[in-house]
């Protein structure tokens, strides 16, 4: 009779590897000593995965993919790379061959769908995704940009709004074989928002499908400027993100903002910025109390008359910065206020550019750091049409290395690196040599920091200066596997 040894730490990082990481583990000749022996491991993820909202509802939209997975050290020696849509009856819409170069593919019309997709192998680490969709005229008039993301389980998006002349779609895509069950609750400048009949619960997405949830008919009559929407699942997963449309103004996409966080880095702020509005709230049982500042070329200020902001637990805050960057790119940052316990928050800024009939507005959610690596695709050569901000929120200098990859159709990669001194922001333009179509910005955190980056996208439409900003957070393309510390055996008897 075969009988097999207990499940041990070895069969536990033995299963992590072959989901996450690619490689063997080899188990030592002997027993380890102690725990301390099992030392964790840095190892390529084996599988991505990604998800993209719908891009519009406009029958003039015109919508660019672009993918890309940085070179380097990755999982094997090949790999597939696929978005498709996301329905039962999946059809490929963009396929990534190689690594280096991305690739791009265009939809037109409302018709494009919502995609998900999966890259493995060597293809997976650091794989990326941008969607880009350009609306020259009507109530959807503008470019709006979001990045893929990776499916989760719980959203936060403050800035998203319920008042008249906005129109806020939160889009819940399930790339999943089984249905996922969604709640969403918002939470106004007085607490929470009851949602009538309890529509913002147990909203059912089916396997392999998208659903758009209009925010106001959560609440109808609601009618706030400013409140924060908390998504949430009770089964399953999905991607969210959520879509507005302000009439007279603009459309744009707003991520979902970083975990809550004692301090908080808005990155990427354009300099020509002609109201800034920040949106706040403490989801914790406490009250925050936040320092406001602006991080520019030549250190940091605090915008006069709104040095602090205080965040009532549960109720969302909002301060109109107006034009506080000043022919300046800069960065906010949260931070605790002197003497004042950190308390978990989230944040956003919705960021207007022009004036009168030529406005376009955009949003910045508060941002995850770099990192060791982070890349978004789909940047222009046009001139000035792709900004990079870089910002060090803490108290060490750091040296970042910037690459742009080739187009896609042409170009020979570029690579420079920077020193973001504490405390600023730094911008930067870089493209590839004799660049055709898109291309991506892979920015590495060389040493110093956190450094936190955010990529302006600028495509201008009969004087309304169109735009899209994307924070660059941490690819994630590495994780932590744990080494065996003792071998596991089938024993024989």
């Amino acid at each position: 009779m075969k009988q097999r040894a207990p499940l041990t730490l070895a069969a536990v990082a033995a299963a992590l590897a072959a989901v996450t990481g690619v490689g063997y583990l080899a188990a030592p000749s002997a027993p380890a000593a102690d725990a301390k022996a099992a030392a964790a491991a840095r190892m390529p993820v084996e599988r991505s995965a990604l998800v993209c909202p719908a891009p519009s509802s406009s029958d003039i939209a015109e919508t660019t993919y672009t993918a890309f997975t940085p070179g380097g050290s990755g999982a094997g020696g090949k790999g597939t790379a696929r978005l498709l849509g996301a329905t039962k009856e999946a059809k490929p819409v963009l396929e990534l061959k190689g690594r280096g170069k991305p690739a791009g593919a265009t939809a037109s019309g409302a018709e494009a769908p919502a995609l998900t997709g999966v890259a493995d192998g060597v293809l997976a680490p650091g794989w990326t995704a941008q969607q880009t969709t350009k609306v020259s005229v009507g109530r959807a008039r503008g470019v709006l940009g979001v990045g893929c993301t990776t499916p989760g389980t719980d959203f936060w998006f403050p800035g998203a709004s319920t008042a008249k002349g906005r129109e806020d779609y939160v889009h819940l895509t399930n790339p999943d074989d089984t249905a996922a069950v969604i709640d969403i609750k918002m939470f106004g400048p007085d607490g929470a928002v009851k949602s009538e009949g309890g529509t913002g619960e147990n909203i059912r997405i089916d396997p392999k499908s998208t659903k758009a949830v209009s925010l106001a008919s959560l609440a109808p009559g609601a009618q706030l400027a400013d409140v924060t929407a908390h998504v949430t699942t009770r089964a399953g997963r999905v991607g969210a993100s959520v879509q507005v449309g302000e009439e007279g103004v603009g459309a744009d996409w707003l991520p979902a903002s970083a975990d809550p966080a004692g301090s908080l880095v808005l990155p990427g702020i354009p300099a020509d910025a002609a109201s800034v509005r920040l949106v706040a709230f403490a989801p914790g049982e406490e009250d925050a109390d936040l320092t406001v500042k602006l991080a520019g070329p030549n250190g940091s200020i605090s915008p006069a008359g709104n040095e602090q902001l205080h965040l009532k637990s549960g109720m969302t805050a909002s301060v109109d910065l107006k034009d506080v960057t000043r022919g300046e790119a800069g960065s906010l940052l949260l931070t605790p206020a002197s003497g004042k316990k950190a308390v978990p928050v989230v944040a956003a800024v919705r960021v207007v550019r022009g004036s009168g009939a030529k406005q376009e507005l955009g949003f910045v959610p508060a941002a995850a750091p770099v990192g060791t690596r982070a890349t978004v695709a789909d940047n222009r050569a046009d001139e000035n049409a792709t900004v990079l901000s870089l910002t060090v929120a803490g108290g060490t200098d750091a040296k970042v290395k910037v690459t742009a990859s080739p187009g896609t159709e042409a170009g020979e990669p570029a690579s420079k690196e920077v020193t973001v001194k504490a405390g600023t922001t730094q911008t930067l333009s870089l493209a590839p040599a004799g660049a055709k179509g898109a291309y991506a910005l892979t920015v590495e955190t060389v040493s110093g920091g956190p450094v936190f980056a955010a990529r302006t996208l600028t495509l201008p439409h009969e004087g309304v200066p169109m735009f899209t900003i994307q924070a660059v957070s941490d690819d994630h393309a590495m994780v932590s596997v744990p080494k065996a510390a003792q071998d596991l055996t089938v024993l024989t008897r």
